[in-house]
This record gives C-alpha cells, structure tokens and sequence, in this order.
C-alpha cells in the first residue's frame, strides 16, 4: 500500500487496472475498491497482527451515514443535521425554500455586536462539515465563514435561515451511481462585483464524481 501524499491517513494500491483504498481514523477503517481479491488478502494480512473485527458494509463513519442498495451509495448527515437543530433549538422551526435571500447583503457590522461569538462560531464551523454532503449550502456557509471575528445579529439571524432551510430537507445527501465510469461533473459560477463593500466578485465551484444530490 501507498500512502497518500496529500492525506497521510488515506492508503491505496493500483495493480492490473483495479484498486484497493484504506482509510484510517484513530481506532476505525475503511476498505473498498475494485480488487476483492486484493481486499480479502489485506483484511487477512490486518487480522494477523491486530486486534481488529470486520464489522460488515459501511453504515456510518464520523457522522457520515451510508446507504447501500442497487441505485447506487448515497452518503447523508441527517443525525448530525438533526443534533444542530436541536442544539440551536429549531427542530420546530418553520422550513424554507433558500439557504439564504439573495436580496439580503451581509456587512461587517451589519447590527448589533453579537454577545457570545464563540456560539456562532461553533455553528459555522459545525454547518462547513455539514457542506460535505449538502453542496446546497456551500456558497451561504461560505459567505456567513467571513464575519467569524465579529459577527453580529444579522449574521446570526442568516445563519438562522440556513438552518431552516436544512429543517426543510435533513436527510438530503449525494447519490453515488454505478454507472459503469466515473462521470465526473463541474459547475462554477461568479456574482461579478457582488461584494457591498470592496466590489469583489465572489467565485465559486463544485465537481461531482458520480454523483447526484438525493
């Protein structure tokens, strides 16, 4: 196996056109690839020399859930969506259609000093990992990260909007095909001088290998 130049806890194996990859988390891995053979021979090789039990199909893995059926692997968060909606008490928030209202520009400033920063910065940093499998919420979650140092009511209130927006929909995730090749699909977009006070443009982009929102 050869470990991951770019993540030290990702190893793989490309042999006769098929592949082994291994991740590895504190006490917990991950195997699959193309080589079943390949992988049935490392399984072996790990329970000779560590205590290790091979708990089946992957199910769930650091708040990821993982679902398996013939359409293909659909990946979700659903329980982690649900525990921030519960921890900023809006389970019985009213859902709505957009992550963020698009008539609506955030400043630095923009309100009254929020009182606990540290509660919104817990929030944003909790939705950036939500955005692994929400792509729908990357560009608000983006734009809610630039005012970390000193958010305020405005901020927190359109954070409050991503999170009913994500009530609307908690199980929605990426849907990985078989359809024989890695189809791999590009969307990047621009708002041309959209910011309010420095009239920078705002870029972004999103690739999908095989993937389909679900």
């Amino acid at each position: 196996m050869t470990r991951s130049p770019v993540n030290h806890s990702v190893f793989y194996r490309h042999s006769n056109g098929k592949c082994i990859h291994l991740v590895v988390y504190v006490d917990a891995i991950i195997i699959t690839g193309s080589d079943q053979e390949g992988i049935s021979q490392l399984k072996e090789y790990l329970f000779s020399r560590f205590q290790t039990k091979d708990l089946g199909k992957l199910k769930y893995f650091l708040g990821i859930e993982v679902t398996q059926s013939s359409s293909g692997i659909v990946i979700s968060q659903m329980k982690y969506a649900l525990d921030i909606l519960e921890e900023t008490d809006m389970l019985d928030s009213r859902p709505v259609d957009n992550s963020m209202d698009p008539n609506v520009k955030l400043l630095p400033g923009h309100g009254e000093s929020l009182p606990d920063r540290e509660q919104y910065r817990r929030l944003i940093g909790k939705l950036n990992y939500l955005t692994i499998t929400r792509p729908d919420i990357s560009n608000a979650v983006s734009v809610l990260s630039q005012f970390l140092e000193t958010p305020c009511d405005f901020h927190w209130d359109a954070a409050v909007c991503v999170l009913s927006y994500i009530k609307r929909a908690p199980g929605q995730g990426l849907l990985y095909g078989d359809r024989g090749h890695s189809q791999v699909v590009g969307y990047c977009d621009a708002d041309w001088a959209g910011c309010p006070f420095n009239r920078r443009s705002t870029s972004g982009y999103c690739i999908l290998i095989g993937a389909y929102v679900a």
